[in-house]
């Protein structure tokens, strides 16, 4: 809906989410809210499987945290540093996904212009990144006093090689489109006026897969990050993992469904149960 923070469209099982604050989706806490509020809507919808989060224009996706509010908050004697982020922010902390931890639907962002700051860290709260040729990734945060500690400092040297993630964070340099590309810190990179159908044919794809699966995926990775490999294997063994999603995907008629499905060479019927 226009005049909408993020405005939200329905396209079968996938929930689109178009930041719409201009100039540059900077984000305050009404943002983050409405981000948090859009995800709550993909997450609480049992029809809805994949999410798709982009913003309006050619130019920018989001230039990270507004100042502008910063500032103010300084003035009336607050320190925006030094606050609770998600008291401030909401439920889902600064831009509504980086602390969204039980959000288990996964998420496309379709990168269409520059991804700076807080913009660069709401796109690695997400599952799978597609990029515009003209888009770029840039955390300034060193240059301004403070680090990106909303994702950067956490996120970006386990996507990527450390050495490379901690040479971008301490100079503040952009990282343009094809690099993120070669570095695998994205799935693809297109044209501008290719990424939207791009990036929805991906959603799409993804939301073929059986909803109680694309959870647990999301359930499994989080819970197994950092583990040992034997660890790793030993929390995701049927039967025994303390995993709800997961064990209830193992138990599923939709687990029978696939096979069976294959077996009649027919498309599955998935029922989320």
């Amino acid at each position: 809906m226009d005049g909408d923070l993020v405005e939200v469209e329905r396209a079968g099982h996938v929930l689109v989410m178009t930041l719409n604050r201009p100039k540059v989706n900077a984000i305050d806490r009404a943002l983050s809210r409405a981000i948090y509020a859009a995800a709550r809507q993909l997450q609480d919808d049992p029809e809805l499987r994949v999410g798709l989060i982009t913003a309006k224009g050619e130019r920018v996706f989001s230039a990270g945290w507004d100042f502008r509010e910063a500032m103010q908050r300084a003035a009336a004697g607050s320190n925006p540093l030094d606050e609770d982020v998600e008291f401030t922010h909401g439920p889902g902390g600064f831009a509504g996904l980086t602390q969204f931890w039980d959000l288990t639907k996964p998420i496309v962002a379709a990168v269409n212009g520059a991804a700076v700051g807080g913009g660069f860290e709401l796109a690695l709260a997400t599952d799978v990144i597609v990029m515009a040729e003209n888009a770029y990734f840039e955390l300034p945060e060193m240059q301004r006093g403070f680090l990106p500690d909303a994702g950067g400092v956490q996120r970006l040297p386990r996507r990527i090689p450390y050495n490379v993630a901690m040479e971008m964070i301490l100079t503040g340099r952009r990282m343009p489109a094809a690099e993120a590309l070669r570095w695998g810190l994205v799935h693809k990179v297109v044209p501008v006026h290719a990424l939207q159908a791009e990036a929805r044919a991906v959603a799409e794809a993804i939301a073929r897969g059986a909803p109680l699966a694309l959870q647990a995926l999301k359930e499994v990775m989080r819970a197994i990050d950092g583990m040992p490999i034997q660890a790793a294997m030993t929390a995701t063994r049927p039967g025994q993992a303390d995993l709800p999603i997961y064990r209830r995907m193992a138990a599923s008629e939709d687990a029978l469904e696939g096979p069976r499905a294959f077996l009649e060479k027919r498309p599955p019927i998935w029922r989320g149960r």
